[in-house]
């Protein structure tokens, strides 16, 4: 385990605790006085709620150094942890009749909650921009054939937030693309002599990509000489885009099996999912008509034309809809592109360029901080978009979708995504397909809560947006 690891899950633990002590003290202190203003600021309700929020954090394994610095599952087991809690809170109320339980249960614990999810918030984003500049990786051993280890060292390259960093690779003849070295990552040795080339070099992790020389036996030899070497050993499947809450492992006559379910269209998810989009869509509309209204006067002194833009866009199962944004072009806009089809920088289906002789001067700012994409919030409203969810492609894009692509129909389009919070314009359109399609299989509300957090630092920051 790398010296940074225990530092950082200590920090982690201190700061959870320290805030639920917080809540605890101070809003269950106010919530105690409300009621009676000579009660004691330590009660028995009190210590009885901090124990339990405790216990409930270490149950849900929130500390787990698996799941700190990356991904929604961190998150989802915070939301689980406090959710739980507040559980055992009413129970216990409505066991022992404690009716003063009530605000402690509907007002502590979410206040609580509020105090936790920043503070991991804030700790996540000092450990990522750490692994940024080269600190706080993880060495990582690839193993498998040259194309699916330049596609894993290309992956984490491109998201050193994660912390892994490819320091050697073993493939089945002991060369690389080059040789002697994969994308400038060398190769030292052979897949057969793995076990020890990991042993050796100390690596935090032995990452098996597919290849034919991985045998079910030949893995569970791996597992067994990499005990007691501090490796931990991941195992990549060949569903490289599917993870998260579809895939399960279960053991079926003493193998064990990887279980892929179904995505998940419909159910209570979903019903909450579509809630959460009109009430949040008509909340946002309520706090941005001024900045609505001050946009739309800009646009109208700006330039001749409509303040709106409307353009038929595909949803849902291929149903077209009409999607509204505020206009940041000259009128006559679609008439030019032909003009411009030799500049153009977008990728595959996509017609973007940096600096687009079309844009408006109060268009340009409006596309800088995605400003021109808030009457989006009427389709959000109406019910053929979504908060979250693939970009709304054109008739003539998604009328040329390979069937795979196709797939990004399954879903409602979204107001921002995981395109959204990854580069926008600046992806290519491969890497942007991708994104949506691994929305579409990995869908869950924790990747919404969290996808929906970053759209506010990538709209802030105006990255990728042209």
């Amino acid at each position: 385990m790398a010296g940074w690891e225990p530092r950082y899950r200590t920090g982690v633990l201190l700061s959870d605790v320290f805030s639920v002590l917080f809540g605890v003290l101070v809003v269950g202190g106010f919530v105690t006085y409300r009621v009676d203003p000579t009660s004691p600021l330590i009660t028995p309700t009190a210590i009885v709620t901090f124990g339990v929020l405790v216990v409930s954090l270490m149950v849900n394994r929130v500390w787990n150094l698996a799941i700190l610095g990356q991904g929604a599952e961190e998150f989802r087991r915070l939301g689980r942890a406090f959710v739980a809690a507040s559980v055992v809170l009413a129970l216990g109320g409505l066991l022992f009749d404690i009716t003063r339980i009530r605000p402690w249960v509907f007002i502590v614990v979410p206040a609580t909650a509020l105090l936790v999810f920043p503070m991991r918030y804030v700790l996540r984003q000092f450990l990522h921009r750490a692994r940024r500049e080269g600190r706080c990786l993880l060495p990582v051993m690839a193993a498998g054939n040259v194309e699916t280890i330049r596609d894993l060292i290309t992956r984490t390259r491109g998201a050193a937030h994660l912390g892994w960093r490819i320091a050697a690779v073993c493939t089945t003849d002991g060369m690389g693309e080059d040789v002697t070295e994969i994308d400038g990552v060398p190769v030292v040795g052979q897949l057969r002599d793995l076990a020890a080339h990991a042993r050796r070099g100390g690596y935090r992790i032995v990452a098996v990509t597919p290849d034919a020389y991985w045998t079910p036996k030949r893995l569970q030899q791996l597992a067994w000489k990499l005990e007691g070497s501090g490796a931990e050993m991941v195992v990549a499947p060949v569903l490289m885009e599917v993870a998260g809450p579809r895939l399960h492992v279960d053991a079926v006559l003493g193998m064990p099996l990887l279980r892929v379910s179904a995505p998940s269209f419909t159910g209570v998810r979903r019903v909450v999912k579509d809630v959460f989009d009109k009430v949040g869509a008509a909340i946002l509309l309520t706090l941005l008509a001024p900045v609505m209204i001050a946009v739309s006067l800009a646009i109208a002194i700006d330039t001749r034309g409509p303040v709106f833009y409307k353009q038929r866009r595909v949803g849902k199962d291929g149903r077209e809809f009409t999607i509204v944004k505020f206009r940041t072009m000259v009128v006559n806009a679609h008439k030019l592109v032909a003009q411009l089809a030799e500049q153009n920088e977008g990728h595959g289906l996509l017609f973007k360029m940096r600096k687009d002789p079309r844009v408006t001067r109060v268009g340009a700012i409006l596309r800088r901080y995605s400003i021109d994409e808030l009457p989006q919030l009427f389709n959000v409203l109406a019910g053929p978009m979504s908060l979250v969810g693939p970009r709304p492609p054109l008739p003539e894009e998604s009328a040329r979708y390979a069937p795979d692509v196709r797939r990004r129909l399954l879903v409602k389009p979204g107001l921002t995504g995981l395109w959204q919070v990854s580069g926008r314009s600046d992806l290519p359109w491969e890497e942007a397909v991708r994104l949506d399609l691994r929305y579409v299989e990995d869908w869950s509300l924790a990747l919404d809560a969290v996808i929906l957090w970053k759209t506010f630092r990538a709209v802030f920051t105006g990255q990728g947006a042209y």
